[in-house]
């Protein structure tokens, strides 16, 4: 039985190894976007670049600041930004300048975050916008509101990896099967004692 076992173990163990090593490549584009995204923190006047975003124009104390950040989060191979921002009413309109604004921060996001990323991980990272991003301005009085965006990038390299993960490994689990039942003997398997209180018939 402990052979049995053995073989089993031995045809499975190249496929769990894969699984793990892309599971490790995973888990290291989402920490290296992850420290990205968390380098953006407000306050960030010692590193070289700047994320273009409305916090940092003007001076700290002495002008009114517009208070807006972003924030990242993974669904499967997709890497969503979600932008927040202050908004005057009178910005809003015309609706397409509005809408190339927001793309425009999107862009200036990504961009950033690209470089943290080849910073922090030393190596390069891709991502390709899914669709345009998703707008939703909301009204706090009769001149303030604020909009909240969302937008969706596929990683490059990631998808891949990510559906080898759910792929069912079918041929190792044959040949593993096929492997176990060749080591065990029909005939010794139904091969059984007789019960010397049973009459024959």
């Amino acid at each position: 039985m402990e052979q049995r076992l053995e073989a089993y173990r031995g045809t499975s163990y190249d496929s769990t190894n894969k699984e793990k090593e892309t599971m490790a490549n995973i888990l290291d584009v989402i920490r290296g976007l992850n420290q990205a995204a968390a380098n953006a923190y407000d306050g960030y006047e010692n590193m070289d670049q700047k994320v273009s975003l409305k916090r940092e124009e003007g001076h700290p104390l002495l002008d009114s600041r517009v208070m807006d950040g972003f924030k990242v989060r993974f669904a499967a191979d997709k890497f969503v930004v979600t932008y927040q921002s202050e908004v005057m009413l009178k910005e809003v309109h015309p609706r397409t300048q509005f809408e190339n604004e927001i793309e425009r921060r999107f862009g200036d996001i990504v961009s950033f975050l690209k470089k943290e990323y080849k910073k922090v991980t030393k190596s390069s990272v891709s991502l390709t916008e899914v669709a345009p991003a998703d707008i939703m301005v909301q009204s706090t009085s009769r001149i303030r509101s604020w909009v909240q965006a969302t937008k969706q990038y596929t990683i490059g390299g990631l998808k891949e990896e990510a559906d080898s993960l759910g792929q069912s490994s079918k041929d190792d689990v044959d040949a593993a099967i096929k492997k176990f039942t060749e080591l065990h003997s029909t005939k010794k398997a139904n091969k059984t004692p007789k019960n010397p209180d049973t009459p024959e018939a």
